[in-house]
């Protein structure tokens, strides 16, 4: 009966405090066949007639038992509990082997065995329970530490989530302040740029005012005396000098009248850079009004359309519009904003027709048609324009010094080389946005726009 209740609790201790159902199911599996081993041990021995050496098939259960528990590393944690059924196994063998070998002796010390044997089986059960106190208060202690770690953990999160949500409106203050720094140095670049540029406007115009006058006598004289040159040479023919003489003074005349013409091409052309100076140097109202960007980009784009045709009739180029409708009113200075739109579509307008006429020239049957195309698109608080043409294109050294005053790529007479200059500058220091070009020589164009802008 003692060795039932020793092995059987053993095996219940172990099953318990392992959790070898969930965690070791081998293990558990050979636990519940040795409990039912100690069970029919257990019945057989009451139940059945048995002779005096069955007491000792308890004996290689329990060594195997102990055995198998102390060389497996899985029951490290047990080891010390099992270590206490050790003596109570000892004592049964010593007694069992006393009694078998010298029945006398034994029958002589026989309650000096019973009282060893029943201290070791009550000591097995005094350190199972002490050893399952042990174990309730460790499993407490580690409740109670997964607790204070659970709160600690959940304190943690909490205070992770202050840190990172202060950290947010810290960052959310400093992208404002950084935003407001940031307008504040624009706003002050474009006073001193709208200081400077008044400066230079008023200097630019004094001078250029200064030019037009005597200009003004150059232009006139030159024409006056073109128009005496004729006159002389009317005047010639009715006198009755020698034919060799008149021929001689009409060569002078001609030549006379030619250098006059020379005077007059290149003062009209001074006079026309002057007035550029003169408008370059206009100053804006400054003042930003809520207009339709589409409306004005169509109206300039036929307005510089119509100005070409009119100095060429034959003149023809597909105007290609496409307007993003949900623009609406946008705040600009629209005069000045106007001046942009009317020199890229003439630039552009001259690029098709410069490249129809050299084609003419060198392919008489090719089928190129000039066009001239404008877009628009609002994305992010910004205004995308497209200026495009599919004209003579330029190399990437004309690309480097288009935006520079004075650099222009037409004839002589035919460009002031201010244009995209003042265009430049109304569209980066006036509106506070971008103007670039990409283009291919010998294919295309496409001047970009790019203003930041605020409905109405």
């Amino acid at each position: 009966m003692d060795y039932f209740l020793v092995s059987f609790f053993l095996i219940q201790h172990i099953r318990i405090t392992l959790h070898t159902k969930e965690k070791m199911p081998y293990w558990d599996k050979i636990l519940d066949y040795a409990k039912y081993v100690s069970i029919a041990l257990m019945s057989t021995y009451y139940v059945a007639s048995t002779p005096d050496w069955y007491g000792w098939v308890w004996h290689p259960f329990m060594i195997l038992l102990i055995f198998t528990i102390y060389k497996n590393e899985e029951f490290y944690s047990v080891r010390g509990v099992v270590q206490s059924i050790i003596p109570f196994v000892a004592v049964s063998i010593l007694s069992d082997l006393v009694r078998t070998i010298a029945p006398a002796f034994h029958g002589e010390y026989d309650d000096y065995f019973t009282a060893i044997r029943f201290f070791a089986f009550a000591l097995c059960f005094i350190i199972w329970f002490y050893a399952r106190k042990q174990q309730k208060i460790l499993l407490k202690e580690r409740e109670e530490r997964l607790q204070e770690e659970k709160e600690s953990k959940a304190q943690k999160e909490s205070l992770e989530y202050l840190v990172a949500e202060r950290t947010y409106e810290l960052t959310l203050q400093k992208e404002e302040l950084q935003k407001a720094i940031e307008e504040l140095k624009s706003t002050q670049n474009q006073l001193i740029q709208s200081e400077k540029m008044a400066s230079l406007g008023e200097l630019t115009a004094g001078i250029a005012h200064e030019i037009q006058n005597p200009l003004n006598f150059v232009n006139n004289f030159s024409e006056v005396s073109v128009e005496l040159c004729q006159e002389l040479e009317e005047e010639i023919d009715k006198t009755t000098i020698g034919e060799r003489d008149k021929e001689y003074i009409k060569e002078i005349i001609s030549d006379l009248s030619q250098n006059q013409q020379k005077i007059t091409h290149h003062g009209k052309r001074a006079d026309s850079i002057v007035k550029g100076m003169l408008q370059h140097s206009r100053a804006s109202s400054g003042e930003m009004e809520a207009v339709d960007v589409n409306a004005l980009a169509d109206e300039y784009m036929r307005l510089a359309y119509h100005g070409l045709r009119a100095k060429n009739k034959e003149f023809n180029s597909a105007l290609v519009t496409d307007f993003d409708a949900s623009i609406g009113k946008v705040k600009v200075l629209p005069q000045d904003l106007g001046r942009v739109f009317l020199n890229l579509f003439t630039n552009a307008f001259y690029a098709v027709a410069e490249k129809k006429r050299k084609l003419a020239e060198t392919d008489p049957n090719s089928d190129y048609k000039p066009e001239v195309k404008i877009s628009t698109k609002k994305f992010a608080d910004k205004l995308y324009i497209r200026v495009s043409d599919n004209g003579t294109g330029m190399p990437e050294h004309v690309i480097a010094k288009i935006f520079q005053p004075f650099f222009t790529t037409k004839p002589t007479g035919q460009g002031t080389g201010l244009g995209l200059s003042m265009s430049y500058d109304i569209v980066t220091n006036g509106h506070g946005g971008t103007l670039d070009v990409d283009s291919i020589a010998g294919e295309r164009t496409e001047f970009r726009i790019t203003l930041p802008v605020g409905e109405e």
